[in-house]
């Protein structure tokens, strides 16, 4: 602001010469009268300085139409955003210079406010600002742009004012400085109103954002209105892939999978809901040759396969998944299928499954008394052998999770072949079914997986700590010895 050519005039001081050789300006050495101060020890002239600025601050708001004028052009030059016109248009940008100036001017001169406080105009514009998103520097340049045009301004009055020789340059400084003193109060109380009204809009973006989400896991998104207004607050299409995750609130777990999920390319928004988190997670189209969907289970969905390993591996939550879907409207029906999955899991286990991966275990967890009914009708016997049943019902288990080979079945448990075969053959004597038909199979396998449901203590196979996986095949190994 120095820089602007604003020097105190040629010299008419009284006590000064000018050298004949150097054209220099000199001070003479005139004493002083005694007990007179030194000059440069004289207070501030604050009287002159408080009447220079009521006089500029009169000035310029008797043309502070030219002035913002000027200030809007100068904004809009070197501002693509305000020089669009898109959210702020010219109209609007002249009637908020316009305004600030006016307060701004009054501030400056201590004049009396002529509507509201002097700070009123910008915290107001950095409400109005935020409200139209706006960024904050964006602003700010607008605000030290309109400065930069009120003190050039300010400059022309102060070079071509009467008088202006008699005064000293410590008088002009001492405007420069008010003149950006008023205007960085100005900034800040924008700023800080811009701020606050950014929490508010956030805040109510979020409740908003909250309650449509909980209308879609209501079921109301039937109504073409809520899924609209749901997926446009959530920032998704409303038909695309679509899961629904029901997780359990683990104090050692993050507080909801997002940032994990994220991380993994995956989109999904969380709430608590019931003690329990829920999600809707966005998954990335499949990549098929013939651009069809394949049929549920035809293949593993590797973007599905990505979601469960970082449940199970990032999270530490104990999670179910719903079927895939199509329309944001079925995320109610989605949200029950994910609860029934997570009830089929064992609490803190950290497991992550998807329904169609659990369809036994929602039916018969659905129906306690079924499920016992079919653990005694199918394996009541073998259960009543005491300390036979660990063996026989893990060598079951492996058996027809390997396809009834007792070989695989042997290489698992670690025994001969023959002791399986001999093992199948006591179940089929207890039960008095044979080891060939189907329908004895299926009965044991449907008994297997009853058990946890059953209400049967210490069962083998009731709990995940019984047997641990051995590999892909998800057979279980029986420990050495058994």
């Amino acid at each position: 602001m120095y820089a602007l050519g604003l020097g105190t005039g040629p010299s008419a001081a009284a006590g000064a010469w000018q050298s004949p050789k150097s054209g220099a300006t000199v001070r003479a050495m005139t004493p002083s009268p005694p007990g007179a101060p030194h000059p440069s020890s004289q207070p501030p002239p604050d009287r002159s300085s408080a009447a220079l600025r009521r006089s500029l601050a009169a000035a310029l708001l008797a043309d502070v139409d030219r002035l913002t004028d000027r200030a809007v052009d100068d904004i809009r030059a070197h501002s693509g955003t305000y020089a669009s016109g898109d959210p702020v248009t010219r109209q609007d940008l002249w009637a908020v210079c316009r305004d600030n100036m006016l307060r701004a001017l009054e501030d400056f001169g201590g004049l009396a406010p002529t509507v509201g406080d002097f700070e009123g105009a910008a915290r107001e514009t950095g409400r109005r600002r935020a409200e139209q998103g706006v960024p904050l520097d964006t602003v700010l340049q607008a605000y030290r742009r309109g400065g930069r045009v009120l003190w050039q301004v300010m400059a022309e009055h102060l070079r071509g004012r009467a008088g202006r020789a008699a005064d000293s340059r410590d008088l002009e400084l001492d405007v420069a400085g008010a003149v950006w003193e008023t205007i960085d109060r100005y900034s800040v109380a924008m700023a800080d109103a811009y701020r606050l009204a950014q929490l508010e809009l956030q805040n109510r973006q979020d409740t908003r954002r909250a309650a449509l989400f909980e209308a879609l896991l209501d079921g109301r998104a039937d109504d073409p209105a809520v899924a609209s207004a749901a997926a446009a607050a959530l920032g998704v299409p409303a038909q695309d892939r679509y899961v629904v995750v029901v997780a359990t609130q683990d104090p050692a777990a993050p507080p909801h999978p997002a940032p994990v999920l994220e991380a993994q390319g995956l989109w999904s928004f969380w709430h608590p809901r019931s003690g329990r988190y829920a999600g809707i997670v966005r998954l990335p189209r499949r990549d098929t040759s013939a651009g069809r969907t394949p049929p549920p289970g035809a293949r593993p969905d590797p973007a599905l396969l990505r979601l469960l390993d970082a449940l199970r591996e990032r999270t530490g939550a104990t999670a179910g998944v719903s079927p895939e879907f199509a329309r944001l409207s079925q995320a109610g029906r989605a949200l029950r299928l994910a609860e029934q999955t997570l009830r089929t899991l064992p609490a803190g286990s950290g497991e992550a499954a998807v329904f169609d991966a659990r369809l036994t275990e929602v039916l018969l967890s659905g129906r306690p008394d079924i499920a016992e009914r079919i653990v005694t009708v199918h394996l009541g016997p073998v259960l009543a052998t005491g300390g036979e049943r660990t063996a026989l019902l893990t060598t079951l288990r492996v058996w027809l999770d390997q396809g009834c080979s007792a070989s695989r079945a042997a290489e698992l448990l670690y025994c001969h072949r023959n002791t399986v075969l001999n093992r199948i053959g006591r179940v089929a004597e207890l039960t008095g079914r044979s080891s060939e038909s189907g329908e004895a199979r299926l009965g044991w396998a449907l008994a297997l997986r009853a058990l946890p449901y059953a209400g049967i203590p210490d069962a083998p196979g009731s709990s995940r700590a019984v047997a641990e996986p051995a590999g892909p095949g998800g057979a279980e190994r029986e420990a050495p010895g058994a």
